[in-house]
């Protein structure tokens, strides 16, 4: 191992027993300095901080560019969301240059350079070039990131028995680091003061041919990352490029490496293909080459067991192209609204699950939401706080059926109120739902107090009984699990401690004569048929 390494950095070739290596070694390409007039990128797009993270280090001697998806954006014309940088600067000499660095991370040792504070904070990320180093040259463990950490301790370079990359922490020359980044597309670097785009690989030639391309043999470079199966869908889906044939041939065939992948790395790439504004894009990217079984589990989950043109189905969608909406208009989007969406029904159908047997309705929930977040979510990186968010998101939903006294006033001035509507009207859009129920809350909490008693008032009257008869029927009920919104329209409402279920209905009995409340009548709607536009956001 040792001599194949020596024999790397003197520039050996291997024996003739090296040749499966010499088939996958990557190509260092050739260094072609791109000037502005032919590259065209326009500066006004650049981030000032990612720019000044640049020049900071490029003042102390350091060489450093701007580099990856950020580059690959900017040829393309659009906004980078996150600005990366590469330099020949070791991580301990980047943090030396700021005021606020911290070195992360053990299989790639980087720099988070932070600007601001708060909500408004922005975080750089800084990489050391870093050598191409192939599996022949590479430490070799049995095992994964969780099981050989002893054998893996004081190591730079670590692969696992798949080839697979643990440790890459060997410094080299940038020739070696374009070389070992994944798309020809992803390994060009952009000097902000001189604005010329470096490019060893024809990057700039695939990006305005839209087209993805593998640097290298496609197969090793999988084995190396098998999360580039997943990258390349993402990418395609998001700036519509074509996936070169070479790239595109072993992809499905290699997806079983996937398996080995840490289940929360895993998990953080399936955040990303869903909630960066081309989640139904990347869907139909899936479905289209064979990814959509086998790959992520909560996506799986989902999609095998939600029936064309269900509720369910309609539901999903709406959630997915709201959150790609959103992120269009540069609003904040949380995991924890997307994965509560998509993991609603099966909660839905374990809550109902539980009440059938007995089991008292908002003790019932809290179990379905405990039961279905461990199978499907698991024990995944800030598992704590995504699992708090989606808790209230699901809790709140029965709330929403109390609309008198001063519920609605104490639901309203909750931390997580904006998510918990959001929610409820994503349900009265898919016909989960009556309408006027969401309509009813979004002028509750956009109204001023005389505007808020007016609405308290609308539900106490409609709940009054008439003289001499029975109350008034509610213009729409809450909707059963699975149940269709129009086959429950003039169904009476259920009583407070069970909101949401419609038990009485499906059992076939008669409305119960003491009734809580009543909807009011529906508001007029939008020429289209939609609701009138409310976006609160998914935030607190």
């Amino acid at each position: 191992m040792i001599r194949k390494f020596i024999d790397k950095l003197l520039g050996k070739q291997p024996a003739a027993g090296g040749a499966r290596a010499q088939a996958g070694r990557i190509p260092l390409g050739k260094r072609a300095e791109v000037p502005a007039a032919e590259h065209g990128i326009d500066p006004s797009l650049l981030d000032e901080r990612a720019v000044r993270v640049v020049t900071t280090l490029q003042d102390a001697g350091y060489e450093a560019y701007i580099v990856g998806g950020a580059v690959r954006d900017l040829l393309v014309g659009r906004r980078p969301k996150d600005f990366d940088v590469a330099t020949n600067a070791t991580p301990e000499q980047v943090k030396a240059q700021f005021r606020r660095a911290f070195i992360i991370g053990r299989r790639f040792r980087i720099v988070h350079v932070i600007h601001g504070r708060g909500r408004d904070h922005e975080v750089i990320e800084v990489s050391t070039f870093r050598a191409y180093m192939d599996a022949a040259a590479a430490e070799q463990v049995e095992g994964n990131e969780k099981t050989s950490k002893d054998e893996m301790a004081g190591k730079s370079h670590v692969v696992d028995a798949s080839g697979r990359v643990l440790r890459d922490n060997v410094w080299g020359p940038q020739i070696e680091d374009a070389a070992r980044r994944d798309f020809t597309v992803n390994a060009m670097y952009y000097d902000p003061r001189s604005q010329v785009v470096i490019d060893y690989h024809h990057g700039l030639k695939d990006a305005k041919a839209q087209t993805l391309r593998m640097i290298g043999d496609p197969e090793t470079r999988y084995r190396e990352d098998p999360v580039r199966i997943v990258r390349v869908i993402r990418f395609a889906a998001k700036l519509g490029f074509t996936i070169e044939p070479k790239t595109l041939k072993p992809l499905k065939s290699m997806a079983a490496l996937l398996a080995n992948v840490p289940a929360s790395r895993l998990f953080d790439e399936m955040i990303k293909l869903l909630q960066t504004g081309h989640a139904l894009a990347s869907l139909a990217e899936l479905k289209r080459h064979g990814l959509d079984r086998g790959v992520f589990p909560v996506l799986e989950a989902v999609l095998a067991n939600t029936p064309e043109g269900s509720t369910r189905e309609r539901f999903v969608h709406l959630a997915l192209a709201d959150t790609d909406r959103r992120v269009a208009e540069g609003k904040a989007v949380a995991p924890s609204f997307m994965l509560a969406c998509m993991l609603w029904h099966d909660v839905e159908v374990k809550w109902s699950a539980l009440r059938a047997e007995g089991e008292h309705p908002m003790p019932a929930l809290s179990q379905a939401v405990d039961a279905v977040f461990d199978a499907r979510i698991g024990d995944i990186s800030g598992r704590g706080k995504l699992a708090t968010d989606m808790r209230e998101i699901w809790l709140m939903q029965p709330r929403f059926e109390r609309r008198s006294g001063s519920s609605p006033y104490s639901l309203v001035e909750q931390p997580r109120f904006r998510a918990g509507f959001d929610f409820l009207r994503l349900r009265a859009d898919a016909g989960e739902i009556p309408v006027e129920l969401a309509e009813w809350w979004e002028d509750f909490s956009l109204g001023d107090d005389a505007e808020r008693e007016a609405l308290i008032e609308a539900v106490r009257e409609t709940s009054r009984p008439r003289r001499g008869g029975a109350p008034k029927r509610a213009s729409a009920a809450p909707v059963a699990v699975g149940e269709p919104a129009a086959e429950v329209a003039a169904a009476s409402d259920m009583p407070e401690e069970a909101p949401g279920m419609a038990d009485a209905s499906e059992a076939g009995e008669a409305p119960r004569k003491r009734r809580r409340r009543r909807r009011k009548p529906a508001v007029a709607r939008t020429a289209d048929g939609l609701p009138p536009p409310f976006s609160p956001g998914h935030d607190a």
